[in-house]
């Protein structure tokens, strides 16, 4: 049996952790709500309707996204039990890159079948994708990478694998990568796959750093729909 000190100091770093990608990823969204509301004031002034129009339904998406954030990531802080219903991995995908440039990456998907499903909750497993998508695009630097999603059911379990074309894992912290804190990316939290794995652990599921060249591939195993 784990102390109850223990266990508090445990429950408290989990909350911090999940805390801090909260910011992580507000802050990331409310740029655009800034950025989308100065444009939709100038719009205004000039007297484009439509043009106003656009900016405000983005502002209202992203704040959506805001609150989906909020309420995914603090419902695991507190362990809260896990909502999982069977989703369309292609939904899920969808999901993953609804924040992301469309050209930030050459996308490809191969679901086998296409109408392949999974049960999980369909918030914080896309969260789990988006922070590898996140680290695929970071870490290809200035060229757009190519991502590769594929998903099939495998021995009554869905396998996920995310892999790039990009620079790899540094061999240095590549065991360790799991880790809060444990990061290679300039102004990265090392947060993302420390989350990632709590997510996967919650679904009664795993995630992998999977030999492969080029490039990193991350290898994500859930319970059969």
């Amino acid at each position: 049996m784990v102390p109850a000190d223990d266990e508090a100091r445990e429950r408290l770093a989990v909350v911090g952790e999940i805390a801090a990608e909260v910011a992580h990823e507000l802050r990331n969204v409310l740029q655009v709500i800034s950025a989308s509301a100065y444009v939709a004031r100038q719009e205004a002034a000039r007297g484009d309707a439509t043009a106003t129009l656009s900016h405000v339904v983005k502002i209202e998406k992203n704040a959506r996204i805001a609150h989906g954030i909020v309420d995914d990531l603090m419902s695991l802080a507190r362990a809260d039990a896990l909502h999982a219903e069977s989703v369309l991995v292609a939904e899920v995908l969808v999901g993953a890159r609804a924040d992301l440039a469309p050209d930030a990456a050459d996308w490809e998907d191969v679901i086998e079948p296409r109408d392949l499903r999974v049960r999980a909750h369909p918030g914080l497993l896309a969260r789990v994708l988006h922070v590898l998508y996140e680290n695929a695009i970071h870490a290809s630097g200035p060229g757009v990478p190519r991502v590769t999603t594929r998903a099939r059911a495998s021995g009554g379990c869905l396998r996920l694998e995310v892999g790039d074309d990009g620079p790899g894992v540094p061999e240095a912290i590549a065991a360790r990568v799991f880790e809060p804190l444990v990061t290679a990316r300039a102004g990265g939290t090392g947060l993302g796959l420390a989350l990632a794995r709590r997510i996967m652990v919650a679904h009664g599921g795993t995630i992998e750093l999977v030999d492969a060249t080029p490039g990193a591939t991350f290898r994500l195993e859930l319970p059969g729909a």
